[in-house]
């Protein structure tokens, strides 16, 4: 393994940047900041001064005249929104908002992910129409694609706003405005904002415009942030720009938190408000929004989160638990079934396993996996012991764009779509036993050189006595951490292993205690990792480079600076 620290700072640099502490310059400086002006704007974003004016988008201020005539003169409006976590915060953004103006005629619509699948669909349209025919639909992280759809609204006499953020094909709907930031002819400044980013952004355009007329109170879109950053967390967007600040202040906002639901979601995955981090939201809040419509229906998420009735909000919260419990024990079993057909099956660069009986809505989590597990493209298909069609989640290595895999094979599906990384098909349960071996065929044609996994990485070296609360907290200024601002990685050399324990139900989790020069006990972590997955097996007295970042634990309320575990090289 080669160790290789990130970037040298230049003596120009030093004095720019002279007003930070060194480990803040250093951070600053690997995320390509170098002058004081984006260090400001970076460790102290500014909901009025590093927010962009809404009307910047395409067709804002359309949508937001269009919306206003619907609204003043008791139009119905339809909100259909996407299931997941990025739609799930937005479709709540949108009900706030409309509350906020004293509307009360519109309909917030999420489809089962299951029985409808995603995007805007006619199948679904007809219903709705029949039973309360809207004037106006809205679209909230989806539409960008379903030029079909919007016509079928426009022979209605229905008009469509289109607010999405997901790239556009060839052709844009032909609805009444359509807002998203990705359009080539749209100047807006940052083009990766999430769905419920793209909503807020209506909401201020629409609040900059009508405040008085609805009587507004200033700056009350504000709560709405707590959406938009569980959003822009959860959707795994690049947290630099705007989204830099909606992570922020939603974060913020989150702990602070006025809704039941939130409150009653975060003490089921045991956090407190006060003590959130970006970590709790992704892997606390996240999973347990989205196991509402990997399980069941997305609704009651949307319902926990919306709801202002204690009582309720804590019987949907017990609801969403249980739903993501069940949804981790489905993924444990279909895991050990896939391993184990694996262990028999021929060994293809490309991995296409599946079961009738497999639900489609966990597939994504057991390919991602599987992915960690192999370190090869993994497809995965499942159903039900009736249906002809099979559908599945696809997730990349790293070595291969996956769209691109998917439009060589394209005779193999009935459908599919995604992005570079990631992305859902159907298939043929006559044709879905040969898509491995016609994957395979053309995977070669198109693989990409794969990151040197020999090269590591880091912010900068550390000893266990700099391990302090004066450190966490100088770091902790770079918060919140993801996309596009990954945790501070650091190397402690050469240290020597004092002792080696597991913990957790199941003894599924990993602690090594190391001494520090001064004597102090020093604790690092890994979740679900155990003593042998690095290599050689890791054992007390052993020497390691160590490779950590920095985390304060409250569990159990209790306080606990230590170390979390990136990697670790034995020899």
């Amino acid at each position: 393994m080669t160790l290789k620290p990130l970037n040298p700072i230049s003596e120009s640099v030093e004095q720019e940047l002279g007003s930070y502490s060194p480990i803040v310059r250093r951070l600053l400086v690997n995320r390509g900041i170098t002058t004081r002006e984006e260090a400001y704007r970076f460790i102290a974003p500014s909901y009025e001064e590093h927010t962009f004016d809404p009307f910047l988008l395409k067709d804002m201020e359309k949508a937001v005249q269009r919306v206003e005539r619907a609204v003043s003169s008791g139009e119905r409006i339809l909100v259909y929104c996407d299931y997941d976590c990025d739609g799930i915060p937005g479709a709540v953004i949108m009900n706030d908002f409309f509350k906020m103006l004293s509307c009360e005629n519109f309909e917030i619509y999420i489809p089962d992910r299951h029985k409808e699948g995603y995007g805007l669909q006619i199948e679904s349209l007809k219903p709705i129409f029949e039973r309360q025919k809207p004037s106006l639909v809205i679209t909230l992280d989806l539409g960008i694609t379903n030029n079909q759809e919007v016509l079928f609204c426009n022979e209605q006499g229905i008009d469509v706003i289109v607010t999405d953020h997901h790239l556009p094909g060839k052709e844009i709907p032909e609805a009444f405005a359509v807002v998203n930031p990705k359009q080539s002819d749209c100047q807006y400044p940052d083009e990766m904002l999430c769905g419920s980013g793209v909503a807020f952004k209506f909401v201020q355009a629409f609040i900059s415009r009508f405040q008085e007329k609805y009587n507004v109170s200033p700056g009350q879109e504000k709560w709405l942030l707590d959406m938009v950053g569980l959003a822009t967390l959860s959707d795994m967007v690049p947290l630099v720009k705007e989204n830099r600040v909606f992570a922020h202040y939603g974060m913020l906002v989150m702990k602070k938190t006025r809704r039941p639901g939130l409150v009653n979601l975060l003490k089921k995955a045991g956090l407190k408000p006060q003590f959130l981090t970006e970590e709790d939201v992704t892997f606390g809040i996240t999973p347990r929004i989205n196991a509402a419509g990997r399980m069941d229906h997305p609704k009651h998420a949307f319902e926990l989160l919306s709801t202002k009735d204690a009582l309720y909000a804590e019987e949907k919260s017990l609801l969403l638990h249980e739903y993501n419990l069940t949804r981790k024990n489905l993924v444990k079993q279909i895991m050990k079934k896939a391993k184990s057909v694996l262990e028999h099956r021929k060994n293809h660069p490309v991995i296409v396993v599946g079961d009738r009986t497999w639900a489609p809505g966990i597939l994504g989590l057991v390919a991602s996996r599987l992915v960690e597990e192999f370190q090869k493209p993994v497809f995965v298909w499942g159903g039900s012991e009736e249906d002809l069609v099979m559908k599945g989640s696809c997730r990349s290595d790293g070595s291969v764009n996956m769209v691109e895999l998917m439009s060589l094979v394209s005779d193999m599906f009935v459908t599919f779509g995604g992005h570079e990384l990631a992305g859902g098909f159907a298939v043929s349960f006559d044709k879905v036993h040969f898509l491995e071996e016609r994957l395979t065929e053309k995977y070669g044609d198109i693989k990409k050189e794969k990151e040197d996994s020999s090269v590591y990485e880091y912010d900068t070296e550390l000893s266990f006595d700099l391990l302090t609360d004066e450190l966490h907290q100088d770091i902790s200024r770079l918060a919140p951490f993801g996309v596009g601002n990954p945790k501070p990685i650091f190397l402690l050399r050469d240290v020597v292993v004092y002792d080696v324990r597991v913990f957790g139900k199941q003894n599924e989790h990993l602690e090594l205690q190391f001494r520090s020069e001064t004597g102090r006990l020093v604790k690092a972590i890994a979740f679900f990792t155990k003593h042998d997955d690095f290599g050689d097996p890791i054992i007390p007295g052993m020497k390691i480079q160590l490779f950590a970042s920095i985390e304060k634990s409250f569990f159990g309320y209790k306080p606990e600076l230590r170390f979390r575990i990136e990697n670790i090289h034995t020899s």
